[in-house]
């Protein structure tokens, strides 16, 4: 599903053209980014929570070199699906 699929799903629920169901769906997506840039925790009741963790310097290897290599610390966004999302089958 990309951007474009939820705008159109926004426009046949609701009264919004295309245009505006898709600026509706950028503008919620901008948001998210500014809040995640400011490592600021996102929790979409039922649906999933998303935050940012530091993650440690450490080492992996290279398979095909096969040579251990040097992961440098840095920040990543960690999701966490709500109980509604957990429970679909």
């Amino acid at each position: 599903m990309i951007k474009n699929d939820i705008a159109l799903k926004i426009e046949k629920k609701s009264e919004f053209t295309r245009a505006k169901s898709l600026v509706i769906v950028e503008t919620i997506l901008a948001s998210l980014k500014e809040a995640l840039t400011r490592n600021e925790k996102i929790e979409i009741r039922g649906f999933s929570s998303f935050k940012v963790v530091q993650k440690k310097t450490g080492f992996g290897r290279d398979i095909r070199r096969n040579k251990q290599i040097k992961i440098t610390k840095g920040k990543r966004i960690k999701f966490r699906p709500g109980q509604d999302l957990k429970n679909i089958k």
